[in-house]
């Protein structure tokens, strides 16, 4: 069973990160291997919440499982809270040798960093984001990865623009999520550096957003590349995925609106991952 380290944090509530993350890439039938950044009681839509730093524990983490001689078919991180964390993330790349290494690259969202992060992080992030194979941001994220303005508005020749710019970088492939190209639709666009080829994949735009859904696609589009599918089925299969998390979500009339019950699109994704 192929094995895939994702190095994040855990939020106990609110279905994100490593709380969705491991789930997820479990019922893929790969090996999840957690390496946990901090410990949080829920994730930032709530109030007064606790939070347990754990990034002196992810070095003799990697040395344990260095000793032990084990082998990991991928690496995935996610969100990465300071300096120290982004740079124990490449040390991560540098130490075992996989044959996937994906970064989505937390940090923005609508525009603006996250609390806390400054533009000096997301220059860090771009050091980490060289040593990928996939860079998987939103519209956000990549604008501050590039240092350039917000495009809140963009037609398809702007995507491309960012992406091939994106791959400058250092990664191999960029993708950016999230983009709709048409009223009512919404989905990825990617772009290989080395085939010089685009992507696009677009699904039916659902009427409200949640929390945590780039995490999922994170996870998804990397168990699907760690299964040897092709980037484009895994990014086809990661927007359908958020699409039907969020429409089973909106299906239950008390539903919450910290996150979406992707456990109950798990048997959706299950079926979908073996028809390639």
């Amino acid at each position: 069973m192929n094995r895939l380290i994702t190095m994040q944090d855990i939020s106990c509530i609110g279905k994100c990160s490593l709380t969705t993350a491991l789930p997820v890439i479990s019922a893929m039938g790969i090996e999840a291997v957690p390496l946990p950044t901090a410990v949080l009681s829920a994730h930032t839509m709530f109030h007064d919440v606790t939070f347990c730093d754990l990034t002196d524990q992810i070095e003799p983490i990697m040395k344990h499982w260095k000793k032990e001689e084990l082998c990991f078919a991928g690496i995935y991180t996610g969100y990465l809270g300071s300096f120290k964390q982004l740079q124990l993330a490449e040390k991560l790349f540098d130490t075992f040798d996989v044959s996937v290494r994906v970064v989505d690259p937390c940090m923005a969202d609508h525009g603006k960093l996250y609390t806390g992060f400054t533009m000096e992080f997301a220059h860090a992030m771009r050091n980490l984001c060289a040593k990928a194979d996939y860079i998987c941001p939103n519209m956000s994220e990549a604008c501050l990865l590039l240092d350039i303005p917000y495009c809140s508005t963009y037609d398809e020749e702007t995507v491309r623009q960012i992406l091939r710019k994106l791959t400058d970088i250092g990664c191999s492939s960029a993708l950016i999520t999230g983009i709709s190209l048409q009223e009512g639709k919404t989905g990825a666009y990617a772009y290989d550096s080395k085939t010089k080829e685009y992507s696009c994949y677009q699904t039916d735009m659902e009427p409200q957003s949640f929390h945590g859904t780039g995490d999922i696609w994170a996870s998804v589009f990397t168990g699907c590349l760690v299964l040897g599918k092709s980037s484009d089925f895994a990014m086809k299969t990661a927007c359908e995925f958020v699409r039907e998390a969020i429409h089973l979500t909106l299906a239950e009339e008390n539903h919450n609106n910290y996150g979406t019950n992707f456990e109950q699109a798990l048997p959706y994704l299950i079926r979908n991952i073996h028809t390639q």
